[in-house]
């Protein structure tokens, strides 16, 4: 690893306005807190200190410099971290070379099968396909940009392709392309899919002759390829939704490719299923707001309740954008215009009215049964909102709208909101495992090895054992970093013990720790003596033990 290059682009990146344009930091004392991206944050938990170069979240232990923040947060390798880093303040790192992956070879393939259904599609024999995307108002820059190509039902199949690029069978027939020697997909139009890198790891496939067969053909799970952990056209969307600040999330990626045409960007789609944990944890990446426009019919409007539903239970702001006459986007945009869609996302309705507006659709407001059945299920959606204000100005025009006295409805929210609260109480956390005083005591030495020289030399010139391995080792580690480069930075200390895998959890669990950075040298002599005094009670045990075995 070239160190000398990794210094050099460190010294040219500010954590903390690196990071910013990722999340949202606020300035508390020294340090910038923000919502940690690596779990699900209720209130600013991620600290990231200017002074040392690190951010840390003192919820769940996620720590490390800037190379780190991206490895985790872009899901690349600690390599490709370096080289987005240095890229982004103009540093060539083309001396970093990118191992290739296990699965290289399948990412391979259908960059291979991608050119070769291109060039179907722009050959004599797609002229058919090319007709009706024309049909469907899809020019030749949208068709380039999503790389859209088309398969065919003729001899020279992928297959044939696949194998005289010198592909096995075993690799062909595990790539989710071909099954029994036979290409998956035949005469239909396709879409490549990416994953969050903007690498292709598989296809959904359209009919486009009226065949009796299912309309689309996605590709099954493969070593590169889990339907629940990809977002369609998520790489292409995070620049525009970051600085937009908000994503619009839709059903299919012909929506997103409408959107497109008429300069909207960050929209990116679930291919027709439900939201998935993995799926939100990517959205969270990039934004804190969401916009559904999914499909204007009923069952649009359900996905839209119920994908709204687990947005916001995941602390999400959400907002809908309604469609009218049962249209999905992109017959919408189509019949509409760009300037009818635009005027809708420059007015998103609140979740929150958009279920409530739907609660009323056929009630009855001379039925008591029914208006009561109303007014709780309204109740209850208000009981969920967290703003105050907000909560008053529903409760207003609920009484308005019923004729129920504000009081009443008041009454009855307190009753409800109560009742959650016990629940909440109620609740059983999973009980982190007490570390013991020892452990801890270990844990603050190495901590301050980290930020303090002097700390180092005491802990040298004590010679204590520290009588747990890994913290053992770590804290060598530390001592042969500060006896070759004469300081200790935790921010380089990350990037060398890259090469000590094992050892990095502890570390990182160590840098979270949120302790106070001065500390006496007095406090370190009586840390050592604590660990020190426990080698002597286990010196102590280890021959009565061996006292109580002896039989002579």
């Amino acid at each position: 690893m070239d160190y000398e290059l990794i210094s050099k682009i460190k010294d040219n990146v500010d954590i903390v306005e690196f990071i910013s344009k990722y999340i949202p930091l606020v300035k508390k004392g020294k340090n910038y807190f923000g919502l940690c991206p690596f779990h699900s944050d209720n209130n600013p938990s991620l600290s990231v200190s200017r002074e040392k170069q690190i951010y840390k979240c003192f919820v769940c232990g996620e720590a490390g410099n800037v190379f780190n923040f991206i490895e985790k947060y872009e899901n690349v390798s600690y390599k490709e971290a370096i080289k987005i880093v240095g890229n982004s303040v103009g540093i060539i790192t083309s001396e970093i070379k990118i191992e290739n992956n296990k699965n290289q070879v399948y990412y391979d393939m259908y960059d291979l099968a991608n050119k070769f259904y291109q060039n179907n599609l722009f050959s004599n024999l797609g002229t058919e396909a090319r007709n009706y995307l024309e049909k469907r108002k899809l020019d030749f820059d949208t068709i380039k940009k999503f790389k859209i190509g088309l398969s065919l039902n003729n001899n020279d199949s992928l297959y044939n392709l696949l194998l005289k690029k010198g592909y096995s069978l075993e690799q062909i027939n595990n790539s989710g392309l071909v099954r029994d020697n036979h290409d998956i997909y035949i005469n239909r139009i396709i879409f490549p899919l990416n994953n969050v890198n903007g690498l292709i790891n598989g296809f959904s496939g359209r009919i486009y002759h009226g065949e009796n067969l299912n309309k689309y053909l996605n590709t099954s799970e493969t070593p590169i390829f889990k339907k629940g952990e990809n977002i369609y056209n998520y790489f292409n969307a995070k620049e525009e939704t970051r600085r937009k600040k908000y994503v619009v999330l839709m059903e299919g990626f012909m929506a997103v490719i409408r959107a497109s045409t008429i300069g909207v960007s960050n929209c990116i789609a679930t291919m027709g299923t439900s939201l998935t944990k993995d799926q939100i944890g990517l959205i969270k990446r990039l934004t804190n707001t969401v916009y559904l426009c999914l499909d204007g019919d009923n069952a649009g409007v359900n996905a839209t309740i119920n994908n709204g539903k687990l947005l916001l239970d995941n602390n999400l702001i959400v907002k809908v954008i309604p469609l009218t006459d049962n249209l999905d986007p992109d017959d919408y945009i189509i019949k509409y215009g760009k300037e009818k869609f635009l005027s809708l996302l420059d007015n998103p309705i609140n979740y929150e009215d958009f279920k409530i507006k739907r609660m009323k659709l056929g009630v009855n407001f001379n039925s008591s049964e029914e208006l009561a059945s109303y007014v709780n299920n309204v109740l209850e959606e208000i009981s969920l909102v967290n703003d105050e204000i907000k909560k008053e100005i529903m409760l207003k025009n609920l009484a308005k709208e019923t004729n129920v006295w504000y009081n009443t409805l008041e009454k009855k929210l307190n009753e409800l909101l109560s009742k959650k609260q016990i629940s909440k109480d109620n609740l059983v956390l999973p009980v982190k495992k007490k570390k013991d005083k020892y452990v801890k005591t270990l844990e603050f030495i190495i901590y301050y090895m980290l930020i303090k020289k002097e700390v180092i030399t005491l802990v040298e010139n004590s010679h204590v054992y520290f009588p747990i391995d890994d913290y053992r080792k770590l804290s060598l580690e530390i001592i042969n970093y500060y006896n070759k480069y004469g300081v200790v930075n935790i921010s380089n200390f990350l990037d060398y013990m890259e090469s000590v895998q094992e050892l990095k959890p502890i570390l990182k669990e160590i840098i979270s720790l949120d302790l106070d950075d001065n500390v006496s040298n007095q406090t370190i002599l009586d840390y050592l003596k604590v660990i020190n005094d426990y080698n002597i009670t286990l010196e102590i045990k280890r021959l009565e033990q061996m006292i109580m075995n002896e039989v002579d």
